[in-house]
């Protein structure tokens, strides 16, 4: 302020400086801080996930079926797949509508993957293959892809042939006289006791052929298993149950069986050669005689593998089996391709 030649009093604006300190930026409504830390969920409720479908999982919490969806912190590795044992949060009880979070996934003891990319792949503890020991016949090529993959993933097979009133097992567990197979005989209204001792305590998936009697063993097993199906399936509102997996509560004490659907290819694309070959732990002392980087397809003529059936240490038909997995293994072949015997 000053004083003009007038004598009046004069205003004069003086030009300020301005700095960073002086912007004042307004956060918008969706801005959040950003945080590392994620919530423990430490009063997050035990489930078990009996069910998949379209991003929407059906846990078993205390015998009520509760559907969930996964938890933004769990990420994008957070992968959870039926037999998974998940920690809950949100509304668990179950009512249509409902819909709870899965904030944790407990460690697996075991993955088993039907193909590399596989949506219905499986967290279990024991692999129980069923195979018909007439009507249809018994095809050991799908039997030897379901064993690879049970040794790839360190399950515990069990081989369930069911029908025994109608063939002998005879010629199966000639063909598998070599490796410590457990087995168990099944016939109509025969007594389930052998198979129930095998499943007690266990996450058991069950794999086969359609018309090789495996929904009838389930239904056995599981006296309301069409019941409990169906709920699954009306929770999911999406294709039937039938068509994927689900886990069906066994009436001994922590003893679950996950049934598939029937399968006509078993994709080995995701194990690797040597593992392929310790499918076949019958086969592997031959190995220790292979020149080195030996491929194990016989093409060179001075394959372990040949030398050994040669002197009648093993099987020359599971040697044959092996090398049409190995040739396949590239690709889902359907196991009819890979023959009887």
């Amino acid at each position: 302020m000053g004083v003009d030649g007038r004598g009046c009093w004069q205003l004069t604006a003086r030009r300020r400086e301005y700095d960073e300190d002086d912007v004042r930026v307004r956060p918008g409504r969706s801005s959040r801080p950003r945080t590392r830390i994620r919530p423990a969920h430490e009063g997050a409720t035990d489930g078990f996930v009996v069910a998949l479908d379209r991003g929407r999982y059906t846990c078993d919490v205390d015998g009520r079926l509760v559907v969930a969806m996964r938890a933004r912190e769990l990420g994008r590795r957070g992968v959870v797949v039926v037999g998974d044992r998940v920690a809950l949060v949100g509304d668990l009880s179950g009512a249509p509508g409902s819909l709870a979070r899965i904030v944790r996934v407990e460690e697996r003891s075991s993955v088993l993957m039907r193909t590399a990319d596989d949506d219905d792949t499986t967290a279990e503890g024991r692999l129980v293959i069923v195979s018909a020991l007439a009507d249809p016949p018994p095809r050991t090529g799908f039997i030897d892809r379901c064993l690879v993959a049970a040794y790839d993933a360190e399950i515990d097979p069990l081989l369930c042939l069911t029908k025994a009133d109608l063939a002998g097992p005879e010629a199966v567990l000639d063909y598998y006289a070599d490796l410590d197979l457990p087995h168990v005989l099944s016939r109509p209204d025969g007594d389930l006791g052998p198979l129930t001792a095998e499943l007690a305590g266990r996450i058991s998936v069950m794999v086969g052929h359609s018309g090789v009697g495996k929904s009838t063993l389930v239904n056995r097993l599981v006296p309301d298993a069409d019941r409990r199906v169906g709920v699954v399936s009306a929770i999911g509102k999406g294709r039937h149950t039938s068509t994927s997996v689900v886990a069906l509560p066994l009436p001994e004490p922590d003893s679950w069986i996950i049934d598939t659907p029937g399968i006509r290819s078993f994709g080995l694309a995701h194990v690797s050669a040597n593992s392929l070959l310790h499918g076949f732990p019958d086969l592997v002392q031959g190995s220790v005689d292979c020149p080195p980087n030996c491929d194990h397809t016989g093409s060179s003529g001075d394959c372990g593998l040949d030398a050994l059936v040669a002197t009648g240490k093993a099987d020359p038909r599971r040697l044959a089996s092996f090398r049409r997995l190995l040739a396949s293994q590239s690709s889902v072949v359907e196991d009819l391709a890979d023959g009887a015997d």
